[in-house]
């Protein structure tokens, strides 16, 4: 006994110092450098709880299979749309902007396509109630896609309609986020409430090791859409629940989320109803349509040139990052930024600060609280920095959490979707954002953000350097947090 308590701390030692050399050649493995240096932290300064946390969410993928599926869903929509008619395509496209929609269309499969009408809707429950319009106008098929689905008293019209899409022998298919949802409230009403109206619904990146169904348990399908007879579909930020989102710490608070969605209609329902059935596949290997079936559209009197990108770990590149940058660097006048959660990488950051040294107009919305107490800390972090530079940052007055995420470049073009500029949506959220070239969308998109503007206050930065010592601190702290991916 006596023996090996003497050779206990020898033990110990040899098997810490093994931890250390093995994470110096494994976790900087193709990781951003402030990743890697963030977790090689956690590992040496508190290696049990760095260990067992890198164990259960260092890897920012979905598993082979599901990336192979991936794969050839994507060769599968890229031959498919190279046969159909996608709609006219509005003249004069600048350079830029064709090298951007070819780079789309690589990382992503999805074509540009002309043609098409996309209306905002920045009322919460109007656009529910014209989504549940949408549905029981059905005729061939509803597709439902929410990170969030929720029935209550908000959504209550939205149920409504599937069930009588259901009732009337149309097929209706569910897809909603299993983590996101599972301790929410309503959770076993929702799932009741389809089961009983005959919709058919699947989990999305369900955590079920007892059934074989596993991943990193924090990956996301952070996905919105909803789709009906290949005619009219919807996308954008806003999840179906109520806009308290039925927490009673919201409540408490007297919080309310504010989104944005878009209606549309044209060739490009066919490329959101594509990224629909690549997840059902994905998640019950189940293959719906042929290509006909998949692109087929209603009619359109649109001329908007629209492209779906899709993005998230089943991709090997961070595909909604890429494109953000190219558009800031791109930019040559305006360019204004919608983002309720807001924690950029280096290249970002360096994108958007460059902008302004560039001389361009560079305004940021995000919300003056915040609902998720790291992320608000680690977005905070980054306001000197942008102030210094020339942003001008607007706060959306409480209790309202902007929750909507686009951003508009010159005047011609913009981005709508679920994507955030942060860490989390570039590598571990499946997203969907949509590019738009037409002056008439983004002179939509232009009154919404006067709208935010006149709901909202400016940050300068002398209001900003009298923030106390403990804010500083506790900021700097949660942007360190922020790179454990």
């Amino acid at each position: 006994m006596a023996q090996i308590v003497e050779w206990w701390p020898i033990v110990v030692l040899v098997f810490d110092i093994i931890i250390r050399v093995a994470a110096i050649i494994i976790v900087p493995r193709n990781r951003r450098p402030t990743a890697a240096m963030a977790w090689l932290l956690a590992i040496y300064f508190i290696p049990v709880i760095g260990v067992v946390l890198f164990l259960l969410i260092g890897t920012p993928h979905l598993p082979r299979k599901r990336r192979r599926k991936q794969d050839d869903i994507n060769e599968f929509i890229r031959d498919a749309s190279n046969q159909l008619d996608l709609g006219s395509l509005r003249p004069r496209a600048p350079e830029w902007f064709t090298s951007l929609v070819t780079m789309n269309h690589r990382l992503g499969a999805m074509p540009l396509a002309g043609d098409n009408e996309a209306h905002l809707i920045s009322d919460y429950q109007g656009s529910i109630d014209a989504m549940a319009g949408a549905i029981r106008g059905a005729q061939k098929y509803v597709h439902v896609e929410f990170y969030i689905l929720q029935t209550d008293a908000s959504t209550d019209v939205f149920f409504a309609a599937l069930e009588d899409a259901c009732a009337r022998g149309i097929p209706v298919r569910v897809l909603l986020d299993h983590w996101a949802n599972w301790r929410k409230p309503f959770y076993k009403q929702t799932l009741k409430r389809l089961t009983a109206m005959g919709a058919r619904w699947q989990l999305m990146l369900p955590v079920q090791p007892l059934k074989g169904k596993y991943q990193r348990p924090d990956l996301r399908n952070h996905r919105k859409l909803l789709v009906v007879d290949g005619d009219v579909a919807f996308m954008g930020s806003q999840n179906i629940t109520d806009s308290t989102y039925n927490l009673r710490k919201n409540i408490k608070r007297g919080l309310h989320w504010v989104d944005l969605m878009v209606q549309l209609r044209g060739p490009i329902v066919g490329s959101v109803n594509a990224v629909f059935l690549s997840d059902w596949y994905s998640e019950t290997d189940e293959a719906l349509q042929t290509e006909d079936e998949m692109f087929a559209i209603g009619e359109s009197g649109g001329d908007l040139d629209c492209q779906i990108v899709p993005s998230g770990p089943g991709f090997r590149f961070e595909n909604n990052l890429r494109l953000f940058l190219g558009l800031m660097y791109s930019a040559q006048r305006k360019l204004i930024i919608v983002s309720p959660y807001f924690v950029p990488d280096e290249a970002l950051l360096l994108a958007i600060t460059t902008a302004c040294h560039r001389g361009l107009q560079v305004e940021l919305f995000v919300s003056e609280i915040g609902d998720q107490a790291l992320v608000y800390h680690a977005q905070r972090s980054y306001y000197e920095a942008l102030l210094r530079a020339g942003v001008r940052i607007w706060l959306y007055r409480e209790p309202y959490i902007l929750h909507s995420k686009s951003m508009t470049i010159d005047d011609e073009v913009a981005i709508i979707g679920s994507s955030n500029m942060d860490m989390r949506s570039f590598g571990l959220n499946l997203e969907i954002s949509m590019l738009v070239r037409g002056e008439e969308f983004v002179a939509e998109m232009r009154d919404v953000e006067q709208q935010y503007r006149d709901l909202s206050r400016e940050l300068t930065l002398e209001e900003w350097m009298k923030q106390p010592l403990r804010s500083t601190v506790l900021d700097n702290l949660a942007r360190l947090t922020s790179a454990l991916q």
